[in-house]
């Protein structure tokens, strides 16, 4: 059996950064305890990925992005390599200061053979940051359709 992880990113308190989160809070309703799948809401942690990774053979990762033309709500799904070719490499590496592209990139480094041979990035655009535990309705839009996607895709698997 396939084994995938799926990883959601984002602030709830800063209105369509949280979206990530809400995918994965929606997913695991959606699927409850579907085998082979581990579901994770990171919030705005990254080192914890490095250790949930191993042995994985699909790793999903969902969270926002800002400063886009596209509107609110639309979906990327971004090849890992772009990912890591824009990551920042520190010499020190500061936990609480690291954002998930970078634990997966020290992930990759670590873990070797162990780290997932499959790795999705989907990415929502998003306008909003502000203090607000509510998303705008288009933030929701493009991630209940990501939430189709991959309750679909999940299900096969």
């Amino acid at each position: 059996m396939k084994k995938t992880t799926v990883l959601g990113f984002g602030n709830p308190v800063r209105e369509d950064d949280g979206v990530g989160v809400y995918v994965v809070q929606r997913l695991q309703e959606a699927l409850g305890d579907q085998p082979g799948v581990q579901i994770i809401d990171m919030g705005t942690s990254a080192f914890e990925v490095l250790f949930q990774l191993k042995g994985q053979d699909r790793l999903i990762v969902v969270d926002s992005v800002k400063n886009v033309d596209e509107p609110v709500g639309t979906l990327y799904k971004v090849p890992e390599e772009e990912i890591l070719r824009h990551v920042q490499v520190q010499d020190h590496i500061y936990t609480h200061s690291l954002k998930w592209d970078q634990a997966l990139y020290y992930a990759r480094q670590m873990l070797g053979e162990a780290y997932p041979p499959q790795v999705d990035v989907y990415l929502i655009a998003i306008r909003s940051t502000r203090f607000n535990t509510e998303m705008t309705e288009e933030a929701r839009q493009g991630a209940e359709r990501l939430v189709e996607i991959l309750t679909e895709e999940l299900k096969k698997a």
